[in-house]
């Protein structure tokens, strides 16, 4: 006899509703793919779309592609592939503990980043005026795993990215949806403040003395702070939330960061240089749309919307290798 256990998908689709929390989110009830597919033998639709975002293209390059600092010289820099596997892990965390779906939560968390350019929101502040409209990586992840590598994901996965920052209405439809937002922000404050004391932008003395007494004196003791205000919260109201005193100290660190991380001098003479980058390579593939790889978009799209594809999934090593090659004169020259 077999000491192992052979879960079908059904079988795995049943224990869902017997443990899950009654808000959860039901692989069996997804509202399903655009194109329609034989359901897995064993795993959830949760599931493939988990795996699929897994290894796509683009979820290869998040590791290529800025959080905050741009081009660190240091090895434990935090990337946008690290950010994304710590928002997967808190996201996971505060599911497992509410009873949520985890495999539709890590599916959301793994694939909201995706549709960053190169060197993170100054991507967005680049391509913005050039398309004459808000420029979100949010929308360009759904646009990234729907037509430009598609993957065939479920109605819910793509809602997850759609909305998975705070700045965007509709909300999340889900209340897995509403974990990743959660978990992004208590992911990225967390490790920025990390890599902010590593590269000397910051002092530990410097840190908002209502932040320390709240959640802890280390990272580890932050992350476990503000999962379990989002844990007792959620508990109380029946939905995802935080609770108020852990999410006003959470707002006002989030505008320290701003203030003393995120838009201090030398970033801001970073950003300009970015802004440059990604503009001047816009520009040139819109002149020249063909030398645009078919993969990187779609065969339909106007000139200005194939260059933005391509170069909007640029890592941000290519892209200022391509800067590099297109605009800086030669020897030669």
């Amino acid at each position: 006899m077999t000491e192992m256990l052979r879960r079908t998908r059904r079988e795995r689709e049943r224990l869902e509703h017997e443990l899950l929390a009654p808000i959860a989110t039901m692989a069996d009830q997804s509202r399903g793919r655009r194109e329609p597919e034989e359901a897995d033998e064993f795993r959830t639709a949760f599931e493939r779309d988990r795996d699929r975002i897994i290894h796509s293209k683009a979820f290869r390059r998040l590791k290529h592609k800025t959080q905050v600092f741009l081009n660190p010289d240091g090895d434990h820099f935090v990337t946008r592939m690290t950010h994304t596997i710590q928002v997967t892990q808190v996201g996971r965390a505060i599911a497992s503990a509410l009873g949520l779906n985890e495999d539709l939560t890590e599916a959301i968390c793994l694939a909201h980043d995706v549709g960053h350019s190169p060197f993170g929101h100054t991507g967005e502040d680049a391509l913005t005026p050039m398309i004459g409209d808000d420029w979100l990586h949010s929308a360009h992840g759904v646009r990234t795993l729907e037509l430009l590598e598609p993957q065939n994901l479920t109605h819910e996965v793509l809602d997850g990215v759609r909305a998975h920052s705070w700045r965007i209405n509709p909300p999340p439809e889900t209340p897995e949806g509403w974990l990743c937002r959660f978990a992004d922000r208590i992911a990225y404050l967390t490790h920025d403040v990390s890599d902010a004391l590593r590269a000397g932008v910051l002092d530990y003395h410097d840190l908002p003395v209502k932040a320390l007494s709240t959640f802890g004196a280390t990272s580890r003791e932050w992350i476990g702070s503000m999962i379990t205000a989002v844990v007792e919260a959620s508990y109380e109201a029946g939905e995802v939330k935080m609770q108020e005193d852990h999410l006003e100290v959470m707002e006002r660190l989030r505008e320290f960061m701003f203030e003393r991380v995120y838009l201090r001098p030398e970033s801001e003479a970073q950003k300009v240089k970015a802004i440059i980058v990604i503009q001047d390579l816009v520009g040139y593939y819109q002149a020249h749309p063909y030398e645009v790889p078919d993969s990187y978009t779609v065969a339909d799209a106007d000139p200005l919307t194939r260059a933005v594809d391509y170069v909007a999934g640029m890592t941000d090593r290519y892209a200022l290798h391509s800067h590099d090659r297109l605009f800086r004169p030669t020897l030669l020259d």
